[in-house]
């Protein structure tokens, strides 16, 4: 049913708006939504007493009060506790919110009831801005929380073996200092929105239950985002490609695409330092072959959500399913689908490394391949799938230098494992079926924890080879945009000069207008000898702690596990020889900077 004009009490833009965003919401968001609106009706209805003895205002303030801290490295958990912050105040409650990054831990004794939402970075890690956090909880100056009620939202991705390792250390170590859960801990693989918003309707009723009543609410952060747009993670909007061009020179090893999208009449914007999200299509030949295996068909209509839509079984596995990746709970549900004893054995406790080693690497095809045959309908098969995750892309583009446009740098992947040519979803899509005039559902990602400094005189460090070059093109041209002043310094790497130096003709443009102060390169298969970019930044070490302690910003973006490990020691060993340090005071003086947001990361 449509909302019209004259069939509602809203003017002609609320409802094209509400009918924009209505049959987008999951029966859980129209569910808090009906809540939401009923509390603020309630609460405006309510007035409050004119007096009331002191002790019972004192009492109600402190039970009444609730501290949120979020560790993000993307945004996600960010957001999610952004919402909850609004959530929880709606309902009557005060509410703190902070990056753990920003709390003071020694006020950790004073709180009552504390939400930790926290992502999990990497191989079982915590995110950069929980790091410290994490330490002191762990370490000797922790305190007893006899007093402390709490509880854990946790996000991760089960494809790696440390699902949700972050929030489920915090889980324990918080019960282990004498906290009491409110609510118990929510572990949240990519697909978070419905789990999400259970776990809050949890934490608020108990919250509720506990301290009854409705007061005057509040939310304390310095942070929080409000997005005019109605399009987002859950309602992406369509962009248009504008240009698809490949960086890369002919005979190059790597082929690097820059996209121009079209963000005209969503109402989005953006920061340098944030991230698009982009949800791809998977190859149409994979289902192919995929659907061929299983003996379906391809036209037969499946249920692809809870509200009951519909699509083509092929359509669905192109477009709302993720085929390419396996998952150990994914193994777990396929094995009651099979009577194949190697695949039951694969999914016992004893059986953990085998079963990680089966999972590298492959995907849906092999799986069925492997372990058939298998006694399933199509619809009963899917089910067990994960929705289809989006991908996230640093942004390479001023929306100052280029209004209405969002630009990103994507490097393609392909590959052969186990016997077959392997290829990445998103990158792959980009690569070779993408065009001019196409489309991408996207939406903006922000990332606080990746941010120029707001001097504009403060001089920054960027470190980032390959497709890590994308968030510096977006903070440089920001900075010619908006005239900034201060120094800054780019090391760019990667594997030839020739075919292979992304963007060249504007760094050397912004290099002889002095947007860019210096520039320092690394082509690893120019010379006999691999050189990186650690060690240009080692042969410039002088210099560059100089920089630093002028107060430089250092950024680092690109692949987390190499690059920017090597980056990392390559810092500290740099502060280290020029400082006249010890390895524990260049330790101490690296994770000062982080404190203070002057070494920020962006790692995948």
């Amino acid at each position: 049913m449509q909302l019209q004009v004259t069939n509602s009490p809203f003017s002609q833009e609320q409802a094209e708006l509400l009918n924009r965003l209505l049959p987008t919401l999951s029966e859980t968001q129209k569910i808090w939504l009906t809540g939401y609106l009923t509390a603020v009706q309630s609460q405006e209805l309510q007035t409050a007493p004119e007096t009331q003895s002191s002790a019972q205002s004192s009492e109600s303030a402190v039970s009444k009060e609730v501290t949120i801290l979020y560790g993000s490295q993307t945004g996600n958990a960010q957001a999610l506790a952004e919402n909850a912050g609004k959530t929880l105040s709606e309902h009557g409650l005060k509410v703190t919110i902070s990056s753990m990054n920003d709390f003071k831990p020694n006020q950790l004794k004073k709180v009552k009831n504390l939400l930790i939402v926290v992502s999990t970075h990497g191989e079982g890690t915590p995110p950069d801005n929980a790091l410290s956090f994490h330490e002191f909880l762990h370490g000797r100056r922790a305190p007893k929380l006899d007093d402390l009620s709490f509880s854990v939202l946790s996000l991760g991705d089960s494809s790696y073996e440390f699902f949700c390792q972050t929030g489920k250390d915090f889980d324990q170590k918080l019960e282990d200092l004498g906290g009491t859960r409110i609510h118990p801990r929510s572990d949240c693989d990519l697909d978070y929105d419905d789990q999400a918003a259970e776990w809050l309707q949890g934490v608020l009723g108990s919250l509720k239950t506990e301290q009854g009543g409705s007061q005057e609410s509040s939310v304390q952060t310095s942070s929080l985002q409000v997005t005019e747009s109605v399009y987002s993670r859950t309602n992406p909007f369509r962009a248009e490609v504008l240009e698809n061009l490949n960086l890369n020179g002919r005979g190059s090893n790597k082929e690097t695409h820059h996209l121009e999208l079209s963000l005209e009449e969503s109402g989005l914007s953006f920061e340098p330092g944030d991230s698009l999200g982009v949800y791809p299509e998977n190859d149409p030949a994979l289902a192919d072959l995929l659907i061929q295996e299983m003996n379906w068909d391809a036209n037969q209509e499946i249920t692809v959500n809870k509200n009951g839509d519909v699509l083509p079984l092929k359509q669905a596995l192109i477009s709302h399913y993720e085929i390419t990746v396996l998952t150990k709970p994914l193994l777990e549900q396929a094995a009651k689908f099979s009577s194949n004893t190697e695949l039951q054995g694969l999914t016992l406790p004893e059986q953990k490394e085998k079963l990680k080693e089966y999972i590298e690497g492959r995907d849906l095809l092999d799986l069925v391949r492997d372990f058939g045959p298998w006694n399933v309908s199509a619809e009963e098969f899917v089910s067990i799938l994960r929705k289809m995750p989006a991908r996230l892309y640093s942004i390479a583009s001023s929306l100052s230098a280029n209004p209405d446009e969002v630009h990103l740098t994507i490097g393609a992947v392909r590959y052969e494992t186990h016997g077959r040519k392997r290829s990445g979803v998103c990158s792959i899509l980009c690569a070779e079926r993408l065009q001019p005039g196409d489309t991408l559902p996207v939406y903006i990602q922000r990332n606080q924890n990746f941010k120029l400094p707001q001097n504009p005189d403060t001089p920054i460090i960027m470190v980032g080879p390959g497709t890590g070059i994308a968030p510096f093109r977006s903070f440089i041209q920001e900075r010619e945009e908006t005239g900034a002043e201060g120094k800054s310094w780019l090391f760019f790497g990667d594997q030839h000069f020739v075919t292979d130096f992304l963007y060249q003709t504007e760094w050397q443009k912004w290099l002889e207008n002095e947007v860019l102060t210096r520039m320092d390169v690394a082509f690893s298969r120019d010379t006999n000898e691999k050189v990186y970019v650690q060690h240009r930044m080692l042969e410039q070490s002088k210099e560059l702690f100089k920089w630093i302690q002028e107060g430089a910003v250092v950024y680092i973006c690109g692949d987390e596990k190499n690059m920017a490990h090597d980056v990392h020691n390559t810092l500290l060993e740099i502060i280290e020889n020029e400082g006249g340090m010890s390895r524990e005071k260049a330790e101490e003086y690296l994770a000062d900077m982080q404190q203070q947001k002057r070494y920020q990361r962006d790692v995948y």
